[in-house]
């Protein structure tokens, strides 16, 4: 070894020693919080994104701004073990996106509770089994999650934060080539952000979707001449090949999940409010909907309709705001807004995702 060499690795030792009694300082100073807040919460997602948002401020690299969010998430995650491990349901089974988006908001040390169903998310976190639900939205190709936004406006839960998660589809199987794959499993959302390539790969395999991907990864390494259409977290968990990688259409494709749980989101000063409403069906009505809005200078990021399931042809209207449903401006622009709709339903305020 050169002298040189060995230098650098000593300067390195010296600087993980450093970390290690730092890690813990913090970890220390984290339980003497827990203690003093004299409350039950253990994740204030507030905090915890104004913590990351100043870091990533700071940040003068070589390292980048996403791997700081990872890797003070996770220091987050354990520290936040100490008092108490959250438990984080979300659609499962293993190995799933979803399993994925939580990893990233809540870091590693939580229970995972993999569930069936959206439904199954919802109901164990409102039952107290779960602190927190993570579950799919929206995807930037497909479109919304109907179930979700369903769930939402039935549902006493609120949002608590969202997760923005890149989406890189694979080709999985037990076999050594696509000229051996008669058949392939997927969720429908998967197969929707893949059909070019599929087309174009693989025009005469059978396409058979299930609930999820990580059961199409299940069903590929159960069954020959057949491959999946799933995340690389799927292929780790069920030791499948990935005969092709990034095969989804849209390389920028990404899917929104939504974090539910009971909590109410204080304003961490970059927050966002959902709300679902509803309008008289009649001329102007979503004229009226939006006047509030652009009188208190509220930016609106996102509208989406859907049937209310009340009766023919009615709808719910599904809208992103800036801002807190505590600032100011976007308290007045709910007041008016509750005037003018005929529903209205906040969903959660909650710190905008990186």
């Amino acid at each position: 070894m050169s002298d040189e060499l060995k230098k650098y690795r000593e300067q390195i030792d010296r600087i993980d020693d450093q970390l290690l009694g730092m890690f813990n300082e913090r970890a220390k100073l984290a339980q003497q919080i827990g203690h003093a807040k004299g409350d039950s919460a253990v994740l204030r997602p507030e905090r915890e994104a104004q913590v990351l948002g100043r870091l990533q401020t700071q940040n003068q690299g070589p390292l980048g701004n996403a791997a700081i969010a990872q890797l003070f998430t996770e220091v987050m995650s354990q520290c936040r073990a100490l008092e108490a491990p959250l438990t984080v349901a979300f659609l499962g089974p293993q190995g799933t996106f979803s399993e994925q988006a939580a990893l990233k908001r809540f870091g590693s040390a939580v229970r995972g509770m993999p569930c069936a169903t959206i439904d199954d998310v919802f109901r164990t976190v409102e039952s107290g089994a779960a602190s927190y639900g993570v579950v799919p939205v929206e995807n930037s190709t497909e479109g919304a999650i109907g179930r979700t936004l369903d769930l939402l406006l039935s549902s006493n839960l609120n949002i608590c934060g969202d997760v923005m998660l890149q989406v890189h589809q694979c080709l999985l199987s037990n076999e050594n080539d696509t000229s051996m794959v008669r058949k392939v499993y997927s969720h429908p959302q998967s197969f929707g952000q893949c059909q070019d390539w599929l087309n174009a790969h693989l025009p005469h395999a059978e396409r058979i979707t299930v609930s999820s991907n990580a059961d199409a990864a299940r069903l590929a390494a159960e069954e020959s001449f057949t491959a999946a259409v799933a995340g690389m977290q799927a292929a780790q968990h069920f030791r499948l090949k990935a005969l092709a990688e990034n095969i989804e259409d849209d390389p920028r494709n990404t899917t929104r999940f939504l974090v539910i749980g009971v909590q109410q989101v204080a304003p961490s000063g970059n927050d966002k409010t959902s709300l679902v409403l509803s309008a008289q069906n009649r001329p102007g009505a979503m004229h009226d909907l939006l006047t509030p809005l652009a009188k208190h200078g509220v930016s609106m990021s996102k509208l989406e309709s859907r049937p209310a399931r009340s009766g023919l042809w009615e709808y719910v209207f599904y809208m992103d705001i800036e801002g807190h449903r505590a600032d100011v401006k976007v308290a007045a622009a709910l007041a008016e807004l509750e005037q003018a709709a005929t529903f209205v339903k906040i969903l959660g305020s909650y710190p905008v995702a990186a």
